[in-house]
């Protein structure tokens, strides 16, 4: 199955109504630049696996049903510049180091349980992340 998901996240993942969770395994396939995952049915947690992909440029999983706290293990991808994690359900502290330094306040938009650096009313604080 890792194989045929190696030739599909060459077409890119994002409009197909994929339902599920997205596979720690992703975080394997070393050579990755884009994983464009958005406007699906995903949900669950994002794996921290997925830090493993040093060569990351794109990670949109925007539009989904994703929940649980953003892995700080994505703001250690040094290649990482466009970030999505607008309207899921995801909570707890945005990372605001490494790569997600630069990355615009809009790209959290529409997670209400989200915290952090100041949000301009993009979203209510709630501590409560389980």
């Amino acid at each position: 199955m890792l194989h045929a998901l190696k030739l599909q996240l060459a077409r890119e993942l994002y409009k197909n109504n994929i339902q599920g969770t997205i596979p720690p395994e992703l975080g394997n396939l070393k050579s990755l630049i884009s994983l464009d995952l958005y406007n699906n049915k995903l949900s669950g947690t994002i794996p921290p696996s997925l830090g493993k992909l040093k060569s990351l440029v794109f990670l949109r999983l925007n539009n989904n049903r994703l929940s649980g706290r953003i892995p700080r293990e994505l703001s250690e991808i040094p290649t990482l510049k466009v970030v999505d994690f607008s309207n899921n359900s995801l909570c707890g502290p945005i990372p605001i180091t490494g790569s997600f330094e630069h990355i615009p306040l809009e790209s959290f938009e529409k997670n209400p349980r989200l915290e952090g650096p100041e949000l301009m009313g993009l979203a209510s604080y709630d501590t409560n992340c389980d």
